[in-house]
């Protein structure tokens, strides 16, 4: 009965203890595919689960950064969703490509035109952004979940280093330190050739390392043949002595 008990009391514990920590996890974030490098281009997922079990998610907004503002806003059409871009104007004109940019994206917004996102299922919404900046660590993005119950959730809260995480944090985009191409794409015709020159040092060492192991294997096979030979005619020599002191025997009789 203790035994029972106490894994009652464990069970139960395991689900509190779920129940807890599952809406940490569960919030709108934001996920770059590959590296958002400062200075560079990148494609970022907003992940949207569902936290409802009686209502679908059928609305998002993403706010984007007006003290980083970003010159290319793209977002990647998605099965189901239709996205509206607004726009706004700048207080100080932005440049991009050598051209002057007096308005930027400011808000995307994907409304669905069927179920949405229904209980215990997620969506992708993916955008490509840039140029990223190269004085900022992050970016925050503040999203607005809306509900087919009219619900909506808020996701605006900026997390503080060294504190607890909000109830409703905003998704926020954490950026790589800069690479050589503007557009965050591989590295320089350089280091491409290092890369060469490694890939080709390590073939060859490959190479070495095989020639090396098909050297051993070589000798060791002729070694052992070496020593069966030497065993094989040991016992010929036996054999032939052996063989003669029987006729000697046979013979003095």
């Amino acid at each position: 009965m203790k035994a029972s008990r106490i894994a009652a009391a464990g069970a139960v514990s395991g689900i509190a203890v779920l129940a807890l920590s599952a809406p940490a996890f569960a919030h709108v974030s934001v996920q770059p595919e590959g590296t958002a490098a400062k200075g560079g281009y990148a494609v970022v997922d907003f992940k949207v689960p569902n936290e409802r079990d009686n209502a679908s998610t059928t609305k998002l907004e993403v706010n984007f950064p007006t003290d980083h503002p970003l010159a290319s806003v793209m977002p990647q059409p998605v099965p189901g969703w239709k996205a509206e871009v607004t726009k706004s104007k700048l207080d100080k004109p932005l440049e991009s490509h050598g051209k002057q940019l007096t308005e930027v994206v400011t808000k995307v917004t994907w409304t669905a035109d069927g179920k949405g996102v229904e209980p215990g299922y997620f969506q992708k919404f993916p955008v490509s952004i840039g140029a990223l900046p190269e004085d900022a660590d992050q970016l925050v993005f503040k999203a607005i979940q809306t509900y087919s119950n009219k619900e909506v959730v808020r996701w605006i809260e900026v997390p503080q280093e060294g504190q607890e995480e909000p109830e409703t944090p905003a998704p926020v985009l954490q950026l790589a330190a800069a690479e050589d191409d503007a557009h965050g794409a591989a590295g320089s015709s350089d280091a491409k050739a290092e890369d060469t020159g490694a890939d080709a040092q390590n073939t060859a060492a490959d190479s070495s390392a095989s020639d090396s192991v098909s050297g051993d294997s070589s000798d060791t096979t002729a070694r052992v043949l070496g020593i069966v030979g030497i065993v094989v005619g040991a016992a010929g020599v036996g054999y032939g002595v052996l063989a003669g002191r029987r006729r000697d025997s046979g013979a003095a009789a």
